[in-house]
């Protein structure tokens, strides 16, 4: 999210980057997809016609940008971000910087290797890990929540 909404800010004048940011805000962290879509059309509203391209970033992509409402509630502030990506290759980037490079690939790929391995044990868990199995069996969740089979049927 930290990158969509610098890419929207982006085609924005300064002057309305509080506004933006706040209205932004508003649709990433929405109860539910249905309120972030409310969000969306107020952006779109407030914003549209001075700024369309700005606006074409977020509704353009908001069925990517809403995705995360199909996974659990417990996942959603590990998947609004790519901080834990990021985080990871932090260390990596800041030892190559330092050696200006490992020298040869095989030295580089061990370096690598060390440097997550010994980061491993700073990461924090994710939040609701017992759901991960579910999520992987291709459990369906709505706005966060477990859908049961039963009620999958009725709602068809």
């Amino acid at each position: 999210m930290v990158h969509k909404t610098s890419n929207v800010l982006d085609a924005l004048p300064k002057s309305v980057h509080k506004r933006a940011k706040k209205a932004i805000h508003e649709i990433t962290c929405a109860e539910n997809m249905t309120e972030a879509a409310r969000a969306i059309k107020a952006f779109a509203g407030e914003f549209g016609t001075k700024w369309p391209k700005a606006v074409a970033k977020i509704v353009d992509e908001k069925e990517q940008l809403l995705t995360f409402y199909e996974f659990p509630a417990e996942h959603w502030r590990h998947l609004r971000t790519t901080n834990p990506i990021e985080s990871a290759f932090a260390p990596v980037r800041a030892r190559t910087d330092l050696t200006k490079g490992p020298g040869s690939r095989r030295a580089g790929v061990a370096m690598i290797f060390k440097l997550l391995e010994a980061a491993e044990g700073r990461w924090r868990r994710i939040n609701g890990a017992h759901l991960v199995p579910l999520v992987r069996a291709g459990a369906k969740f709505v706005n966060g929540e477990l859908v049961e089979r039963s009620e999958e049927k009725d709602a068809a």
